[in-house]
């Protein structure tokens, strides 16, 4: 009887220490895989701040805006425009007045070249063409200019006109035709689109013919010539 007490006895310590054992190792190995976490786990970084931007509007000045001509526009407000668009023109604008011995930087070889166009030979501003004539005579092609009546040739101490037809010749061919679509673009009334779309809206009526008569000819039949 004693000997199946201590039997029972010993069974029940083994199941103690067993149970001991389960909770240790289970309390060690979550502490273990704990700290293995908290090893690779990478520290997160703090939330960065946002700083103030600054734009580069505030730290410059914004450009100066082009000048939109008009009909009282100065031609020296012209000439900025068109050294704004094409800069490699020359300024030509050295030369000093006859009343008050300064330099006159607004009397530049664009401005010249305006005035002798609209001044000199009255010719319209707003076509290509008259451009290319006003070219034409600084190249030597076209009408000779005269010295005496060049633009500054009486306020100026000095006559431009020499040193004006140089600059024009040095310039290229694409150049001279880049200058001369310029300044027929910005002469050109802004009002011409709206002024012909009325136009093209219009519903023409169909004209009754009289098969006794002759019909005349049309705009466009000489068209009809070209095979």
């Amino acid at each position: 009887m004693m000997r199946r007490q201590w039997q029972w006895a010993k069974l029940l310590i083994w199941f103690l220490a067993g149970l001991l054992a389960i909770h240790f190792i289970s309390f060690s190995s979550t502490g273990l895989i704990s700290s293995v976490f908290a090893q690779s786990t990478p520290p997160q970084p703090s939330p960065a701040i946002p700083q103030p931007q600054t734009s580069a509007s505030n730290s410059s000045s914004p450009p100066a805006s082009p000048i939109k001509p008009t009909s009282s526009s100065r031609v020296e407000d012209i000439a900025v425009i068109v050294y704004q668009k094409l800069p490699f023109l020359p300024l030509e604008n050295q030369y000093r007045r006859q009343d008050t011995g300064q330099v006159d930087p607004e009397h530049t070889l664009v401005s010249r070249l305006i005035r002798y166009h609209q001044d000199i030979k009255k010719r319209a501003t707003r076509y290509r063409l008259d451009w290319k004539l006003t070219l034409a005579d600084y190249l030597g092609e076209n009408e000779i200019i005269v010295t005496e009546r060049y633009p500054g040739s009486i306020t100026l101490q000095t006559n431009p006109m020499d040193s004006d037809v140089k600059a024009i010749r040095a310039l290229n061919r694409l150049q001279r035709l880049e200058l001369v679509d310029l300044l027929a673009q910005i002469y050109k009334p802004q009002v011409e689109k709206t002024t012909t779309e009325p136009t093209q809206k219009k519903q023409t009526q169909p004209a009754v013919v009289d098969p006794s008569k002759p019909s005349l000819s049309q705009p466009g039949d000489s068209q009809l010539l070209k095979f």
